[in-house]
């Protein structure tokens, strides 16, 4: 949704720089975390409750969170909370962590699989791509039988799909052409 990630920027950028300032690898895994925990459907049923306060519902997302909290994290959420905005967490997570990813000079990379990938196969499957996308990448690997064989591999905007199904699909297009 384009007007989602248009009003999370201005949050997810503001973050970042208190993140900056401070210690970037902790406030990535509390964004992760209230990413989570915004995307949860009972969080958001919750947070669109006209009777639930803005403060209580800061003080419910708060007491959810497992590591301490900073006064700045207190205050981000307490704003979210004022604002109406808890629904964008998970948004505000992806664009927070595409801007440490770009600061680093990293990328999330998704990996779907039709089988399960050992520890060396994905050692070898990663850096081959890191040399094709030419930057790091942090993979998540899930499995989908559907692809037939073979994987598809999502960086960024960038989808790179070397599955049988997505063959079998090609091959299906030229057939009736």
């Amino acid at each position: 949704m384009a007007e989602l990630a248009t009003v999370a920027r201005p949050y997810a950028e503001a973050l970042f720089r208190v993140a900056r300032a401070g210690d970037l690898a902790a406030w990535s895994n509390l964004v992760s975390e209230l990413a989570q925990i915004g995307a949860n459907p009972d969080v958001q049923a919750f947070s669109s409750n006209p009777n639930v306060t803005p403060a209580q519902l800061a003080d419910t997302i708060a007491s959810l969170v497992k590591a301490p909290l900073s006064a700045e994290a207190k205050n981000f959420i307490a704003m979210l909370a004022e604002n109406g905005r808890i629904a964008l967490l998970p948004e505000i997570g992806a664009q927070f962590h595409a801007l440490a990813n770009a600061l680093v000079g990293s990328a999330d990379a998704q990996i779907d699989s039709a089988f399960d990938i050992s520890a060396t196969q994905l050692q070898a499957l990663v850096a081959t791509l890191e040399k094709k996308f030419g930057r790091k990448l942090n993979p998540t690997v899930t499995v989908d039988p559907s692809l037939i064989g073979g994987v598809r591999v999502v960086v960024g905007d960038e989808v790179l799909d070397t599955s049988v199904r997505a063959k079998l699909q090609q091959m299906q297009i030229a057939l009736t052409a």
